[in-house]
Protein backbone atom coordinates (compact mmCIF):
# COMPACT_ATOMS: atom_id res chain seq x y z
CA UNK A 1 0.00 0.00 0.00
CA UNK A 2 2.76 2.18 0.80
CA UNK A 3 4.24 1.64 -2.53
CA UNK A 4 0.70 2.25 -4.52
CA UNK A 5 0.86 5.33 -2.65
CA UNK A 6 4.13 6.93 -3.46
CA UNK A 7 3.26 5.75 -7.50
CA UNK A 8 -0.01 8.08 -7.22
CA UNK A 9 1.52 10.79 -5.73
CA UNK A 10 4.67 10.86 -8.19
CA UNK A 11 2.03 10.57 -11.01
CA UNK A 12 -0.13 13.72 -9.83
CA UNK A 13 3.26 15.29 -10.29
CA UNK A 14 3.71 15.00 -13.68
CA UNK A 15 0.47 16.16 -14.50
CA UNK A 16 0.82 19.59 -12.78
CA UNK A 17 4.12 19.90 -14.33
CA UNK A 18 2.63 19.05 -18.24
CA UNK A 19 -0.54 21.43 -17.13
CA UNK A 20 2.18 24.27 -16.27
CA UNK A 21 3.91 23.94 -19.64
CA UNK A 22 1.03 24.15 -21.35
CA UNK A 23 0.06 26.58 -19.74
CA UNK A 24 2.96 28.92 -19.75
CA UNK A 25 3.19 29.82 -23.67
CA UNK A 26 -0.34 31.28 -23.19
CA UNK A 27 0.68 33.15 -20.57
CA UNK A 28 3.61 34.50 -22.51
CA UNK A 29 1.65 35.12 -25.51
CA UNK A 30 -1.38 37.02 -23.74
CA UNK A 31 1.64 38.89 -21.91
CA UNK A 32 2.91 39.79 -25.40
CA UNK A 33 -0.04 40.98 -26.80
CA UNK A 34 -1.37 43.38 -23.62
CA UNK A 35 2.39 44.93 -24.22
CA UNK A 36 1.89 45.41 -27.99
CA UNK A 37 -1.21 47.23 -27.03
CA UNK A 38 -0.28 49.14 -24.22
CA UNK A 39 -1.64 53.08 -24.93
CA UNK A 40 1.07 54.94 -24.28
CA UNK A 41 3.45 53.61 -26.92
CA UNK A 42 1.11 55.50 -29.73
CA UNK A 43 3.09 57.61 -31.41
CA UNK A 44 1.90 60.64 -33.26
CA UNK A 45 -0.94 59.57 -35.70
CA UNK A 46 -0.14 58.81 -38.60
CA UNK A 47 -2.82 60.56 -41.73
CA UNK A 48 -1.17 60.73 -44.34
CA UNK A 49 0.42 64.16 -43.47
CA UNK A 50 1.96 65.73 -40.38
CA UNK A 51 -0.25 66.37 -37.25
CA UNK A 52 -2.08 69.70 -37.39
CA UNK A 53 -1.56 71.50 -33.62
CA UNK A 54 -3.36 74.77 -33.31
CA UNK A 55 -1.93 76.53 -30.39
CA UNK A 56 -3.32 79.45 -28.43
CA UNK A 57 -1.60 81.26 -25.42
CA UNK A 58 -3.42 83.37 -22.88
CA UNK A 59 -0.72 85.90 -21.57
CA UNK A 60 -1.67 86.80 -18.30
CA UNK A 61 1.38 88.42 -16.35
CA UNK A 62 4.64 89.84 -17.26
CA UNK A 63 6.11 89.84 -13.37
CA UNK A 64 9.51 90.96 -13.98
CA UNK A 65 12.00 92.54 -17.34
CA UNK A 66 15.67 92.03 -16.07
CA UNK A 67 17.91 94.64 -18.38
CA UNK A 68 20.75 93.28 -17.04
CA UNK A 69 20.33 89.55 -17.83
CA UNK A 70 18.18 90.43 -20.69
CA UNK A 71 15.16 88.19 -19.55
CA UNK A 72 11.73 88.34 -18.78
CA UNK A 73 9.27 86.33 -16.44
CA UNK A 74 5.85 85.69 -17.45
CA UNK A 75 2.41 83.69 -17.27
CA UNK A 76 -0.46 82.49 -19.16
CA UNK A 77 -2.71 79.84 -20.61
CA UNK A 78 -1.19 77.15 -23.05
CA UNK A 79 -3.90 75.65 -25.22
CA UNK A 80 -2.98 72.76 -27.70
CA UNK A 81 -6.04 71.29 -30.01
CA UNK A 82 -5.71 68.50 -32.13
CA UNK A 83 -7.18 65.57 -34.01
CA UNK A 84 -6.14 61.71 -33.18
CA UNK A 85 -9.04 58.95 -34.35
CA UNK A 86 -7.65 56.69 -32.80
CA UNK A 87 -9.08 58.63 -29.25
CA UNK A 88 -12.17 58.58 -30.67
CA UNK A 89 -14.73 56.40 -28.60
CA UNK A 90 -19.03 56.03 -28.20
CA UNK A 91 -20.42 58.27 -26.32
CA UNK A 92 -23.35 55.89 -25.41
CA UNK A 93 -20.93 52.76 -24.71
CA UNK A 94 -18.54 55.12 -22.57
CA UNK A 95 -21.43 56.70 -20.66
CA UNK A 96 -19.63 60.22 -21.21
CA UNK A 97 -19.95 62.77 -23.84
CA UNK A 98 -16.31 63.81 -23.28
CA UNK A 99 -13.60 61.66 -21.71
CA UNK A 100 -11.70 64.52 -19.17
CA UNK A 101 -8.18 63.85 -17.36
CA UNK A 102 -7.01 66.71 -15.14
CA UNK A 103 -4.02 66.75 -12.74
CA UNK A 104 -0.77 65.25 -13.11
CA UNK A 105 -1.33 61.90 -12.67
CA UNK A 106 -4.73 61.39 -14.78
CA UNK A 107 -2.81 63.06 -17.20
CA UNK A 108 0.43 61.38 -17.08
CA UNK A 109 -0.61 57.81 -16.14
CA UNK A 110 -4.60 57.46 -17.44
CA UNK A 111 -4.95 59.71 -20.55
CA UNK A 112 -5.03 57.29 -23.71
CA UNK A 113 -2.70 58.26 -26.25
CA UNK A 114 -0.18 60.44 -27.63
CA UNK A 115 -0.06 63.99 -27.04
CA UNK A 116 2.50 66.84 -28.46
CA UNK A 117 5.17 67.81 -25.92
CA UNK A 118 5.71 71.33 -26.03
CA UNK A 119 8.77 72.85 -24.35
CA UNK A 120 10.11 76.83 -24.26
CA UNK A 121 13.06 76.72 -26.67
CA UNK A 122 14.54 80.18 -25.14
CA UNK A 123 14.03 79.28 -21.23
CA UNK A 124 16.35 80.74 -19.05
CA UNK A 125 15.96 78.09 -16.20
CA UNK A 126 12.38 78.33 -15.31
CA UNK A 127 9.77 76.54 -17.01
CA UNK A 128 6.92 75.26 -14.71
CA UNK A 129 3.42 73.82 -15.49
CA UNK A 130 0.87 74.69 -12.36
CA UNK A 131 -1.90 72.47 -13.74
CA UNK A 132 -3.16 70.29 -17.03
CA UNK A 133 -6.43 69.03 -18.27
CA UNK A 134 -6.72 67.05 -21.19
CA UNK A 135 -10.42 67.02 -23.14
CA UNK A 136 -10.54 63.98 -25.50
CA UNK A 137 -14.23 64.23 -27.82
CA UNK A 138 -16.27 61.58 -29.16
CA UNK A 139 -14.66 62.18 -32.72
CA UNK A 140 -10.91 61.85 -31.50
CA UNK A 141 -9.82 65.75 -30.95
CA UNK A 142 -8.13 66.56 -27.89
CA UNK A 143 -7.81 69.58 -26.30
CA UNK A 144 -4.88 70.26 -23.89
CA UNK A 145 -4.44 73.53 -21.33
CA UNK A 146 -1.61 73.81 -19.00
CA UNK A 147 -0.79 76.64 -17.10
CA UNK A 148 2.64 77.98 -17.43
CA UNK A 149 5.15 79.94 -15.53
CA UNK A 150 8.47 80.87 -17.42
CA UNK A 151 12.08 83.07 -17.47
CA UNK A 152 12.35 83.08 -21.33
CA UNK A 153 15.57 85.10 -22.70
CA UNK A 154 15.41 88.30 -24.91
CA UNK A 155 18.00 90.06 -26.98
CA UNK A 156 16.98 94.01 -25.56
CA UNK A 157 18.23 97.43 -27.62
CA UNK A 158 18.77 99.90 -24.87
CA UNK A 159 20.43 102.49 -27.20
CA UNK A 160 16.61 104.25 -26.69
CA UNK A 161 17.01 104.09 -22.83
CA UNK A 162 15.22 105.60 -21.15
CA UNK A 163 12.33 105.76 -24.04
CA UNK A 164 13.07 101.64 -25.41
CA UNK A 165 10.23 99.87 -26.70
CA UNK A 166 11.12 96.31 -26.89
CA UNK A 167 9.15 93.63 -28.84
CA UNK A 168 9.69 90.33 -26.30
CA UNK A 169 9.23 86.55 -27.37
CA UNK A 170 8.72 83.28 -26.22
CA UNK A 171 8.96 80.66 -28.67
CA UNK A 172 7.65 77.08 -27.93
CA UNK A 173 7.87 74.05 -30.17
CA UNK A 174 7.16 70.16 -30.09
CA UNK A 175 10.07 68.59 -28.47
CA UNK A 176 11.78 65.52 -30.93
CA UNK A 177 9.26 66.36 -33.96
CA UNK A 178 10.19 67.91 -37.33
CA UNK A 179 7.65 69.39 -39.43
CA UNK A 180 6.68 66.25 -41.05
CA UNK A 181 5.41 65.20 -37.69
CA UNK A 182 3.93 68.07 -36.30
CA UNK A 183 2.69 71.47 -37.57
CA UNK A 184 1.80 74.14 -35.57
CA UNK A 185 -0.72 76.66 -35.98
CA UNK A 186 -1.65 79.61 -34.13
CA UNK A 187 -5.16 80.13 -33.35
CA UNK A 188 -7.26 84.01 -34.61
CA UNK A 189 -8.06 84.59 -30.82
CA UNK A 190 -6.82 86.85 -28.47
CA UNK A 191 -3.04 86.37 -26.92
CA UNK A 192 -4.08 88.57 -24.12
CA UNK A 193 -6.39 90.26 -21.28
CA UNK A 194 -7.25 93.99 -22.15
CA UNK A 195 -4.78 96.37 -21.28
CA UNK A 196 -6.24 97.39 -18.09
CA UNK A 197 -5.56 93.74 -16.90
CA UNK A 198 -2.23 92.94 -17.88
CA UNK A 199 0.43 95.49 -15.76
CA UNK A 200 4.08 95.55 -15.60
CA UNK A 201 6.05 97.64 -13.44
CA UNK A 202 7.67 100.56 -15.17
CA UNK A 203 6.67 99.08 -18.62
CA UNK A 204 3.63 99.57 -20.95
CA UNK A 205 2.55 96.18 -22.73
CA UNK A 206 1.56 97.47 -26.23
CA UNK A 207 0.28 94.45 -27.25
CA UNK A 208 0.52 90.77 -27.01
CA UNK A 209 0.07 88.41 -30.90
CA UNK A 210 0.95 85.15 -32.11
CA UNK A 211 2.26 83.41 -34.81
CA UNK A 212 4.43 80.48 -36.01
CA UNK A 213 7.72 79.59 -37.94
CA UNK A 214 10.27 77.36 -38.85
CA UNK A 215 13.48 77.07 -36.67
CA UNK A 216 16.34 74.42 -36.77
CA UNK A 217 16.85 71.94 -34.99
CA UNK A 218 19.11 68.88 -35.55
CA UNK A 219 17.24 67.00 -32.70
CA UNK A 220 13.90 67.77 -34.35
CA UNK A 221 14.17 64.64 -36.47
CA UNK A 222 15.21 63.55 -39.89
CA UNK A 223 14.36 66.90 -41.89
CA UNK A 224 16.05 69.19 -38.98
CA UNK A 225 13.30 71.63 -39.02
CA UNK A 226 10.89 72.30 -36.43
CA UNK A 227 7.54 73.78 -36.13
CA UNK A 228 7.09 77.04 -33.55
CA UNK A 229 4.99 78.84 -32.04
CA UNK A 230 5.60 82.71 -30.83
CA UNK A 231 4.12 84.66 -28.56
CA UNK A 232 5.60 88.29 -29.03
CA UNK A 233 4.69 90.72 -26.66
CA UNK A 234 5.40 94.73 -27.14
CA UNK A 235 6.46 96.64 -24.41
CA UNK A 236 7.51 100.08 -23.81
CA UNK A 237 9.37 101.79 -20.78
CA UNK A 238 7.43 104.50 -18.30
CA UNK A 239 10.24 107.18 -18.94
CA UNK A 240 8.86 109.43 -16.36
CA UNK A 241 11.20 107.87 -13.62
CA UNK A 242 14.45 108.94 -15.08
CA UNK A 243 13.15 111.95 -16.43
CA UNK A 244 11.88 113.33 -13.02
CA UNK A 245 15.27 111.58 -11.44
CA UNK A 246 17.63 112.67 -13.83
CA UNK A 247 16.99 114.90 -17.02
CA UNK A 248 15.12 117.78 -15.46
CA UNK A 249 17.15 117.93 -12.26
CA UNK A 250 20.55 117.66 -14.41
CA UNK A 251 19.35 120.16 -17.20
CA UNK A 252 18.36 123.11 -14.79
CA UNK A 253 21.73 122.65 -13.02
CA UNK A 254 23.73 123.29 -16.09
CA UNK A 255 21.34 126.05 -16.63
CA UNK A 256 22.20 127.39 -13.72
CA UNK A 257 25.98 126.69 -14.33
CA UNK A 258 25.19 129.33 -17.09
CA UNK A 259 25.45 132.32 -14.99
CA UNK A 260 29.03 132.30 -14.60
CA UNK A 261 28.53 134.23 -17.60
CA UNK A 262 26.71 137.36 -15.70
CA UNK A 263 29.45 137.09 -13.05
CA UNK A 264 31.80 140.21 -12.04
CA UNK A 265 35.29 139.10 -14.23
CA UNK A 266 37.47 140.10 -11.52
CA UNK A 267 35.52 137.62 -9.60
CA UNK A 268 37.12 134.52 -11.02
CA UNK A 269 37.57 132.28 -8.21
CA UNK A 270 33.65 132.72 -7.51
CA UNK A 271 32.79 131.73 -11.31
CA UNK A 272 35.47 128.81 -11.37
CA UNK A 273 33.61 127.64 -8.10
CA UNK A 274 30.47 127.36 -9.54
CA UNK A 275 31.35 125.53 -12.71
CA UNK A 276 33.13 122.49 -10.57
CA UNK A 277 30.05 122.03 -8.32
CA UNK A 278 28.20 121.63 -11.43
CA UNK A 279 31.00 119.47 -12.79
CA UNK A 280 30.84 117.55 -9.65
CA UNK A 281 27.01 117.28 -9.76
CA UNK A 282 27.19 115.28 -13.25
CA UNK A 283 29.41 113.43 -11.79
CA UNK A 284 27.36 112.02 -9.24
CA UNK A 285 24.48 111.66 -11.40
CA UNK A 286 26.36 109.34 -13.85
CA UNK A 287 27.40 107.51 -10.55
CA UNK A 288 23.55 106.83 -10.05
CA UNK A 289 22.43 106.10 -13.58
CA UNK A 290 25.25 103.53 -13.90
CA UNK A 291 23.72 101.85 -10.84
CA UNK A 292 20.62 101.48 -12.18
CA UNK A 293 21.34 100.91 -15.85
CA UNK A 294 22.64 97.49 -17.06
CA UNK A 295 26.49 97.05 -17.58
CA UNK A 296 26.48 97.64 -21.46
CA UNK A 297 29.30 98.14 -23.93
CA UNK A 298 27.40 100.74 -26.23
CA UNK A 299 26.06 103.97 -25.35
CA UNK A 300 22.21 104.75 -24.56
CA UNK A 301 20.62 108.46 -25.01
CA UNK A 302 20.93 108.62 -21.14
CA UNK A 303 24.88 108.02 -21.50
CA UNK A 304 24.89 110.76 -24.42
CA UNK A 305 23.08 112.98 -22.35
CA UNK A 306 24.99 112.81 -18.93
CA UNK A 307 28.01 113.28 -20.76
CA UNK A 308 26.89 116.02 -22.83
CA UNK A 309 25.74 118.24 -19.61
CA UNK A 310 29.37 116.88 -17.54
CA UNK A 311 30.87 118.59 -21.16
CA UNK A 312 29.12 121.46 -21.51
CA UNK A 313 29.95 122.54 -17.67
CA UNK A 314 33.75 121.85 -18.23
CA UNK A 315 33.19 123.98 -21.27
CA UNK A 316 32.57 127.31 -18.75
CA UNK A 317 35.79 126.51 -16.82
CA UNK A 318 38.11 126.99 -19.88
CA UNK A 319 35.64 130.08 -20.97
CA UNK A 320 36.11 131.35 -17.36
CA UNK A 321 39.97 131.33 -17.52
CA UNK A 322 39.42 132.81 -21.29
CA UNK A 323 37.60 135.66 -19.70
CA UNK A 324 40.05 135.70 -16.76
CA UNK A 325 43.17 136.06 -18.88
CA UNK A 326 41.95 138.67 -21.04
CA UNK A 327 40.94 140.77 -18.18
CA UNK A 328 44.30 140.31 -16.98
CA UNK A 329 45.61 141.61 -19.52
CA UNK A 330 43.67 144.94 -19.29
CA UNK A 331 41.43 143.43 -22.50
CA UNK A 332 38.09 143.80 -20.35
CA UNK A 333 36.27 144.66 -23.43
CA UNK A 334 37.18 141.56 -24.76
CA UNK A 335 36.02 140.09 -22.13
CA UNK A 336 32.73 140.81 -22.20
CA UNK A 337 32.07 140.06 -25.40
CA UNK A 338 33.10 136.56 -24.79
CA UNK A 339 30.54 136.57 -21.99
CA UNK A 340 27.43 138.13 -24.09
CA UNK A 341 28.44 135.40 -26.69
CA UNK A 342 28.25 132.49 -24.38
CA UNK A 343 24.34 133.86 -23.10
CA UNK A 344 22.98 132.67 -26.17
CA UNK A 345 25.92 130.38 -27.88
CA UNK A 346 25.60 128.13 -24.43
CA UNK A 347 22.05 126.96 -24.54
CA UNK A 348 21.56 127.22 -28.27
CA UNK A 349 24.40 124.56 -28.18
CA UNK A 350 23.60 122.19 -25.51
CA UNK A 351 19.60 121.94 -26.74
CA UNK A 352 20.50 121.19 -30.13
CA UNK A 353 22.78 118.85 -29.49
CA UNK A 354 20.32 117.54 -27.52
CA UNK A 355 17.94 117.23 -30.14
CA UNK A 356 19.94 116.28 -32.61
CA UNK A 357 21.20 113.34 -30.38
CA UNK A 358 17.66 112.06 -29.99
CA UNK A 359 16.67 112.68 -33.60
CA UNK A 360 19.71 110.21 -34.71
CA UNK A 361 18.55 107.63 -31.74
CA UNK A 362 15.29 107.57 -32.66
CA UNK A 363 15.78 107.45 -36.60
CA UNK A 364 18.80 104.81 -36.77
CA UNK A 365 18.30 102.83 -33.68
Amino acid sequence: MHKVAQIAVAFAMAATCVASADSSPVRERSSASAGASEPFLLGPPKDGGPVVVRAAFQVRDINEIDDEAETFEFGGVLKLTWHDERQAFDPAEAGVAEKIYQGAYQFNEISPGWFPQVVLVNDSGLYEKRGVILRVQPDGTAILVEKVNAVAEAELDLRRYPFDRHRLEATFEVLGADKSEVVLLAEPESAGPSDDQLRTPQWTVRGVSTSTRDRHATYAGSQGVASAFVVSMDVQRESFFMVRLVVFPLALIVMLSWSVFWMERSSLGDRLAVSFIGILTAVAYQIVVSEILPQISYVTLMHGFLNLSFFMMCVTVVINLVVGALDRQGRSEAGDRVDRRCRWIFPLTYFGLTLVMVGVTFAFF
